[in-house]
């Protein structure tokens, strides 16, 4: 089952986390855009309310969450309802796939990436951001899980997890990028962009279909 009750039912807590905190915000929409090729058709899977699609010129979406695909909608985004794990595209629809702050929330992330692989051109990018559960703000959030609508559905993985599920899953030529090195209630502008992993709490990795 999608885990999409904390999003239906606190849609404007989740959106306004962004205005809230505007430096964490713009610091992770500027590690995707550095490690985005240019594409010619991308769709973000997990789009939420397209507060990620829409600075990186993502046109299509994808997301679980009837009341999430309302506001994406709202913001130009064509998004579709659906899950990771069935994505309903043809084969080789996209050439590039996104998703961000996502994986945590798939219920098969193994079934979920062998989908993007499908869905994707030959050499198209797969590129996903998440907190990497190994970081400072990592083991943070799985300490307070509980304590959090939406974290408290959600399974936290390390880049080195990322990494081996995506090379089972077809993937090659894995690059990085990485941000968020300073305690979250310290951040008070932007955090610099940083290639590589294991120092940014927030990480961003961006593999190719072979």
């Amino acid at each position: 089952m999608p885990r999409t009750e904390p999003f239906e039912r606190h849609t404007s807590r989740y959106d306004n986390w962004f205005e809230e905190n505007r430096p964490l915000y713009a610091s992770e929409v500027e590690t995707l855009r550095a490690i985005m090729p240019p594409y010619a058709k991308g769709i973000e899977i997990g789009v939420g309310s397209g507060r990620f699609a829409v600075p990186l010129g993502i046109l299509f979406g994808l997301d679980p969450s009837p009341a999430m695909l309302r506001v994406a909608r709202s913001r130009g985004i064509r998004a579709v309802y659906g899950v990771a794990e069935k994505l309903p595209f043809t084969d080789s629809s996209f050439d590039l796939v996104l998703m961000v702050t996502t994986v945590c929330f798939l219920d098969d992330i193994v079934s979920a990436f062998r989908e993007v692989n499908r869905i994707l051109t030959a050499g198209g990018s797969f590129i996903i951001g998440f907190i990497d559960k190994d970081s400072p703000v990592g083991r943070i959030y799985q300490e307070k899980k509980n304590r959090n609508v939406f974290y408290k559905l959600a399974t936290f993985y390390s880049v080195e997890e990322i990494v081996s599920l995506l090379k089972d899953s077809g993937f090659e030529d894995l690059s990085f990028t990485q941000t968020i090195f300073r305690d979250l209630k310290d951040i008070h502008d932007q955090e610099p962009v940083l290639p590589g992993y294991g120092k940014g709490s927030f990480a961003v990795v961006r593999a190719i279909k072979r």
